[in-house]
């Protein structure tokens, strides 16, 4: 082995799949793992390397700290030398706060801040004049200048338009030694007892003093002093009145309009932060959107009565308060629950939503009764708005959502922030015009800042537009130019969210650091390959090193050392088979390295399919940055989807084509982005969205309950011969109910130990030993296999053992076709990787009896696969698609793309200048296109 210093090494690791490996990595250098999905690349970069990376260093704090951040847990290791500081760069960690954006986890919005607090010019929003703001002394200059051999009145305002008697502000002003005030413009004299009208508005400033202004000393003193005061009254407001003229200016130290006398605080970052209640827009308290009643949604069809349920809150008749309440106020308006909606007078409606709260007396005509009826009723509206925003449980407010929609803040427009914030601006752009722009235009408008500025600007901004303008280039150097400082968080994918995190590490110039990043090129177009390739190789080079868990051809090529794990995946994987320099690794003949120098590939077919000659045609979509897009989609082909990062492709997907179809065929409640109108929905009969998140969020998950062919093999164990004399039925094998299970760990086969303060401890449950079910189950046995024997199967073993049982075999072997035959039936769901959840879906899918006509929906299916699991998951994909069915898949793999019956390429850039679509065709006919960024690479696939 190489001297220890140069070099990471790792003695005897065995997390999860290892095989008791031992490894050197060369530091400060590029490195990428590679092998196939499941091969143990994330259990070695992250389970392993990482993990022991974090315990030292929280190892590092004192006792006191670490009962807060709970003991991790010291991977299964004999030993790691050479470890540096470890930063992992995961793509699911950011935050999914609605206060999260762009501006503020790069932190250029920080710096932003600082910059317009310390250089912005503040205007009026009354008048739109520039805000002025004075020192004491300045204001006794401009007074004795404007106003010499004038009398003139000096005051302080105390109330400004406000409603109220004011008794007792009087008898202080008066306790103070005052004698005289202003009220709504006329000088009066306090007396006792005085006071106002309590439902006008009023205007009170206190008569500090009254003087003729000479060019003397003694005047000057006397000025001072009473400046000082009516600053202290006034809240660093004051008003000069002429005595003759009546003439009124108001002098600040503060920030003031020399009109109107508003004044705005002295700007601090924090005006202008949505995150702080100084900066925030009061309505929507800084988020931008706010929740607004649809009635359409309360009333989803008028043509129902109030009996049979029309009122979607209410649901069908019951005797409850609430509908007694509806039947008084139908005795009012002369209407019964059993009419239909439409037909109730509008004043009716108006008070079935908005409440009202009078009594009124009806006289029946038969018996000559009159009876009283008192109506208090909330309004449903009001009832749904006031649960949503004083309800403490989340279950209601979901309930309440279900009839709201988000809006635009009417007050703040989606700036987020106060009208005042809005005001201060540099070069006529205030805070929220910058965050609105793409990265690329800010980069421009930031290069063209400085010459434009004055020299004390200059002098005070000079080091933040620095820091601004570096974090800028870095979003650039890694392909988001496109986004916008606005950009919640919880609307990036996993890579740019990762790219970001990436981006402002690199911000951060730390040295010295071990940077572990998981699949970087996610969603990243081979033309921005170059550049994060680049951003890469610019971490290393200042000192640091950086592993990266990659299966990108140019990545590996572009490494100085791969390492490649395998051979197979799963228990079948966890070994080092080869590793060196690139060139070193395609000596090897690995399966990494057939892919690579050609031995390997995937075949482009021989002729593209036909289709069914039916299409779905999109027509006039505007969503973000489409462009009034029409698109068609010719059914019964494998339909790619492509284009440079940020040029559309999600928003016309995943936002405007999925919700269509969603809430056609299954009444789903997102709604999708804005468009003219879809044709052709009858040729297909459901929508399918595969996607890459969790199947299961609980340990109790598994792909065998995931894929249902749990339940088929608890019915197959129902039918052994001993089940049958005991009666046993299918609940006596599920883990998740009372009986069959082992009730000491409730079936889960770990039993948690909560401690105090630190995180949960999962230990094997010492009843059944880990096994989840109870003595008497485990008893019953098919082919000598327990059901606790059956869920510890790979998929592999499990395809032989149930080749008899057709409707189990079935489901088995899907799981297998689609590459994961190394997984066991009960592994739990929170362990698989999204490459794997995603798959475990499509054989779900496959399993399943189909007619022919579903439409499939997948987003970058090729995340986490080896090019060898590229393989298998096309030829899946081509099965499904054989059988009558469309699949429109997202992607950036060329492998993929070469395989596409037609190609949608949208374009040109990323953000405000992509939107459109560029070309379509078959991938024969996308490569003659001049402009597309997809044409160059695919040219060279073909």
């Amino acid at each position: 082995m190489q001297h220890s210093e140069e070099t990471l090494e790792v003695i005897g690791a065995r997390v999860h799949n290892l095989k008791n490996i031992d490894v050197s990595i060369p530091r400060e250098k590029l490195v990428v793992i590679t092998g196939l999905s499941g091969s143990g690349k994330s259990s070695l970069a992250f389970d392993t390397i990482y993990a022991e990376g974090q315990r030292r260093y929280i190892e590092t704090f004192s006792a006191y700290a670490r009962q807060f951040l709970g003991g991790l847990e010291r991977p299964d290791v004999d030993k790691i030398d050479g470890l540096s500081p470890v930063i992992a760069i995961e793509q699911k960690t950011t935050s999914k706060s609605p206060r999260s954006t762009v501006g503020t986890i790069t932190e250029i919005y920080d710096f932003l801040r600082l910059l317009f607090a310390r250089a912005a010019d503040a205007y009026s929003y009354n008048t739109g004049e520039k805000m002025v703001s004075y020192s004491d002394e300045q204001i006794k200059e401009l007074i004795i200048n404007n106003f010499t051999g004038k009398r003139v009145n000096i005051l302080a305002p105390v109330i400004r338009a406000r409603k109220g008697h004011y008794a007792e502000l009087f008898q202080q002003i008066a306790k103070q030694g005052f004698v005289k005030v202003r009220v709504n413009g006329e000088i009066q004299d306090i007396v006792v007892g005085m006071k106002l009208d309590r439902y006008k508005t009023h205007d009170i400033e206190i008569v500090i003093d009254r003087m003729q202004i000479e060019q003397n000393e003694d005047t000057d003193k006397r000025l001072a002093e009473s400046i000082k005061t009516a600053m202290h009254h006034g809240d660093d407001i004051m008003m000069v009145i002429e005595h003759d003229s009546k003439e009124v200016r108001f002098f600040s130290r503060t920030l003031m309009c020399p009109t109107t006398g508003i004044s705005y605080q002295n700007p601090e970052p924090n005006l202008f932060s949505f995150n702080s209640p100084k900066g925030a827009c009061e309505h929507c308290n800084g988020l931008g959107t706010v929740n607004q009643i649809n009635e359409k949604k309360i009333i989803p069809n008028p043509k129902l009565s109030i009996k049979a349920g029309g009122l979607a809150p209410l649901g069908e008749f019951k005797s409850s308060w609430m509908f007694k309440q509806l039947e008084i106020i139908g005795e009012k308006f002369g209407f019964t629950l059993s009419d239909a909606i439409e037909t109730i007078p509008a004043e009716a409606m108006e008070m079935i939503l908005n409440g009202g709260n009078e009594k009124f007396s009806v006289t029946s005509k038969a018996a000559g009764v009159t009876k009283e009826y008192k109506i208090d009723f909330e309004g449903i509206s009001h009832f749904i708005k006031n649960q949503h925003d004083e309800s403490g449980s989340s279950t209601i407010k979901r309930w309440a959502k279900e009839f709201m929609d988000e809006i635009e803040c009417p007050d703040c427009h989606g700036s987020r922030l106060k009208k005042e914030s809005l005001y201060f601006k540099i070069l006529d752009k205030n805070i929220a015009d910058l965050s609105q722009m793409d990265v690329s235009e800010l980069t421009i408008w930031f290069n063209e800042l400085e010459s434009q500025l004055t020299d004390k600007q200059k002098a005070i901004a000079s080091e933040v537009l620095k820091e601004i303008r570096a974090r800028l280039q870095f979003l650039m150097d890694v392909g988001l130019n496109y986004l916008a400082l606005s950009r919640s968080s919880k609307s990036l994918s996993g890579g740019e969210a990762q790219r970001i995190r990436l981006a402002t590490q690199i911000g951060s110039q730390l040295v010295g650091v071990l940077y572990i990043l998981d699949e970087p090129s996610i969603g990243l177009h081979q033309r921005d390959n170059e550049r994060l390739i680049n951003s890469l190789e610019n971490l290393r080079d200042i000192g640091n090193s950086v592993l990266v868990v990659e299966h990108d051809k140019d990545m590996i090529e572009r490494a100085d050392w791969v390492i490649d794990i395998g051979p197979k995946a799963g228990r079948f994987g966890g070994k080092i088979i080869s590793e060196g320099t690139p060139k070193q690794l395609l000596a090897e003949h690995t399966l990494t390295a057939q892919y690579i120098n050609g031995e390997k590939k995937i075949e482009v077919p021989k002729t593209r399919r036909k289709g069914n000659g039916k299409t779905l045609k999109l027509i006039g979509a505007t969503g973000n940055n489409l462009k009034n897009v029409s698109v068609e989609f010719p059914l019964g082909k494998l339909i790619c989807v492509t284009g440079v990062s940020g040029s559309g492709k999600s928003t016309l997907i995943n936002e405007t084509l999925y919700p269509i179809l969603n809430e056609h065929f299954f009444n789903a409640v997102k709604k999708p982005q804005p468009f003219k109108k879809i044709e052709g929905l009858e040729h297909i009969d459901k929508v399918i969205d595969i996607d890459q998140s969790p199947i299961g969020r609980t340990p109790r998950s598994n792909p065998a309950t995931y894929t249902d062919v749990f339940s088929e093999i608890r019915t197959l164990f129902t039918q052994t011969p001993e089940a049958m004399i005991r009666g046993y039925k299918a609940g006596r094998f599920s883990f998740n109910v009372a009986g069959g299970r082992c009730e000491t760990c409730e079936g889960s086969g770990v039993r948690t130990i909560e401690m105090s303060f630190l995180p949960d401890v999962y230990v094997e449950c010492e009843t059944c030993q880990g096994k989840r079910f109870n003595r008497e189950t485990l008893e019953i046995r098919f082919k000598g296999k327990s059901i606790s024997d059956v869920l510890n199967m790979t998929v592999d073993e499990a395809v032989d053992f149930f080749e008899n049982i057709p409707k189990i075999y079935r489901k088995v072997k899907t799981i297998q076709d689609v590459g994961l035959g190394y997984i066991t039936l009960g592994q739990q769901s929170t362990t698989l990787s999204g490459g794997e959840a995603q798959r475990i879906k499509l054989a779900t899918e496959l399993s399943k009896k189909d007619t022919g006509n579903t439409f499939y929906i997948m987003d970058e299916p090729t995340t986490g696969l080896h090019f060898e699991d590229i393989r298998v998951l096309m030829d899946v994909i081509h099965k499904l698609v054989d059988k009558g069915n469309t699949i429109v898949i997202i992607e950036h793999n060329m492998d993929v793309i070469k395989l596409a019956d037609y190609i949608i390429d949208v374009g040109m850039e990323g953000g405000k200048g992509g939107g459109e679509i560029l070309c379509t065709g078959t991938p024969e006919e996308i490569i003659k296109n001049k402009k597309s960024y997809t044409a160059q690479f695919l040219r060279k696939e073909l």
